[in-house]
């Protein structure tokens, strides 16, 4: 989706379909049983035989938001931007462990992106979340499905991922932690994520 690392608005999904995967679907033998998700109406609106075809209301503003979320990333740079992402995971990583706390998943499998971090016992992780959102303005995801209630979701994402970023986020949870008791080393954790952020 668009708004993950793009920081562009929600509700667009950008697809490419090759040669052979558009021929693939014009010589479809059985008709498709959901009107929005029949290609080839869609590759009618695109631009198919006889013009636009209507499908559907493009979201224009969205396409708008789109292009300059794609006019940012390749100002920065592509290579640029992998880089920011996995400086702010590795910082965020650092003061997350320094603070006490651990993750989900194994350091080798981590994405930079979304970081699952698991919630000490006897923290209410509802409470938690809720307290960074009214006193700090930062909204951490909560687990789902069967990590409901387990980890907390924390996205370092498009322009969310900045080392300015990865501190509010530590001291937002050090602080929302000590308010339920639990010794979260909020001093240690942000020491940490400086020393990779240099």
């Amino acid at each position: 989706g668009t708004q993950k690392c793009l920081s562009a608005p929600p509700g667009l999904s950008p697809i490419a379909l090759s040669k052979r995967a558009q021929a693939a679907i014009s010589g479809r033998k059985t008709k498709v049983r959901n009107w929005l998700c029949d290609f080839n109406l869609l590759m009618s609106y695109w631009g198919g035989d006889g013009g636009r075809t209507y499908h559907h209301t493009a979201p224009i503003n969205a396409l708008y938001g789109l292009h300059e979320s794609l006019v940012a990333l390749f100002e920065e740079g592509q290579q640029a931007v992998l880089v920011r992402h996995a400086r702010t995971h590795e910082a965020l990583a650092a003061g997350i462990e320094a603070m006490g706390l651990s993750f989900l998943v194994a350091e080798k499998d981590r994405l930079p992106q979304l970081n699952a971090v698991i919630v000490p016992e006897g923290v209410d992780e509802a409470a938690v979340r809720s307290f960074v959102l009214a006193k700090w303005d930062l909204e951490i995801g909560a687990g789902l499905g069967p990590l409901k209630g387990k980890v907390w979701r924390i996205g370092l994402m498009g322009a969310s991922a900045t080392p300015w970023h990865v501190r509010l986020c530590l001291n937002a949870l050090a602080e929302a932690l000590e308010a339920q008791g639990f010794k979260a080393h909020g001093k240690a954790g942000l020491a940490a994520a400086d020393a990779k952020l240099g």
